[in-house]
Parts: structure tokens; C-alpha cells; sequence
């Protein structure tokens, strides 16, 4: 059986990242056969020829399509593995100013707001930080890798400041 193919495979079936040692776990591979695979799968996919690339994430290992052609494909699937929940506090992060208070967040969008701070935390887009009674959210380079925009860019979108048509 071909290991590459065996993990690949694993990845591309995924709908959530996958740590190495589930890889392993899954595909009965060792953990350093999972690594090294891993590894070969990211070297091919620096190529400027090929359209995803294999990113390690808090939670594991997912294939993502490269930043350069997102903006073309994005109809397709846009944000497909965050709930609307998750959006939404990602939507108030970026419109409230970053970085924001936990407890405003929580205000907006009661208590499964805690919840969902916890998944985008895990996820790698958003970091918390202890400040006195509550917690403060940052946004991550990892957000801006995932949306392929930066924060300012998105607070004009929110604002208004970039009106887009849409032929959909």
C-alpha cells in the first residue's frame, strides 16, 4: 500500500484537521512513516504549480487552498468549516476593535459564546489573554492566512468603506 497516498487520502477525507498521531492511529502507519509523509506531501505542495498547501493547525494537519487563489474559488466553499456561530464572534472580534473583551462578546451572543471562543481558539484564529476578570481576544496571523485578508480590510468591508457586486 502506498503510504503517501494512504495519508493523503486521510486529509483530503477530512473535515477537520487530524493530529499525527491519529494519522498514525487511521492508517495503521508509525508515527515517524506519518511524519515523513507529512513532510514529503508539504514539500510537493510549495510548488507554485500546485493550488492547496498542507498547513499544521492547533488541532492537526489540513490541506487549504493556497491564499493566491482563494479569492477565485471562495463561492464554492466559503468558510464551509465554521459554524455561523463562529462567524458571528470572529464578525463582532472585527467589528468591535481587537483586541475585546471576552465578556463583550458574551454579552452579544450569550453563553455559547464561550464555546465558540474556545473552537476558534483551538482552530489557531483567535488568541485569549487573562485580563483581570475576564479575558481579552486577539485575532492571529493565522486569521489573516485563513481569510486571506487583513483585519483592516475587513473592518472597511464591515463598514461599508469596499462595496463589492455580486453576480450571484
Amino acid at each position: 500500500m502506498n503510504k503517501k497516498a494512504l495519508v493523503e487520502s486521510a486529509l483530503f477525507i477530512s473535515d477537520k484537521p487530524i493530529s499525527a498521531s491519529k494519522l498514525s492511529e487511521i492508517t495503521g502507519l508509525s508515527a515517524e512513516d506519518v511524519m515523513n509523509v507529512i513532510n514529503e506531501i508539504k514539500a510537493e505542495h510549495l510548488h507554485e504549480k500546485k493550488g492547496m498547501e498542507l498547513v499544521e493547525t492547533p488541532e492537526g494537519y489540513e490541506f487549504r487552498i493556497k491564499p493566491q487563489y482563494r479569492d477565485k474559488i471562495v463561492k464554492l466553499a466559503p468558510m464551509s468549516d465554521l459554524t455561523e456561530g463562529q462567524l458571528r464572534t470572529l464578525a463582532l472580534t472585527v467589528a468591535l476593535k481587537p483586541p475585546v473583551k471576552q465578556s463583550a462578546i458574551v454579552r452579544y451572543q450569550g453563553n455559547k459564546a464561550y464555546g465558540y471562543i474556545e473552537q476558534l481558539e483551538k482552530k489557531g484564529l483567535i488568541k485569549t489573554e487573562k485580563f483581570s476578570r475576564t479575558k481579552v481576544i486577539k485575532l492571529t496571523d493565522e486569521f489573516e492566512k485563513y481569510f486571506g485578508k487583513s483585519v483592516g480590510e475587513l473592518k472597511k468591508l464591515i463598514e461599508g468603506g469596499e462595496s463589492k457586486s455580486s453576480s450571484s
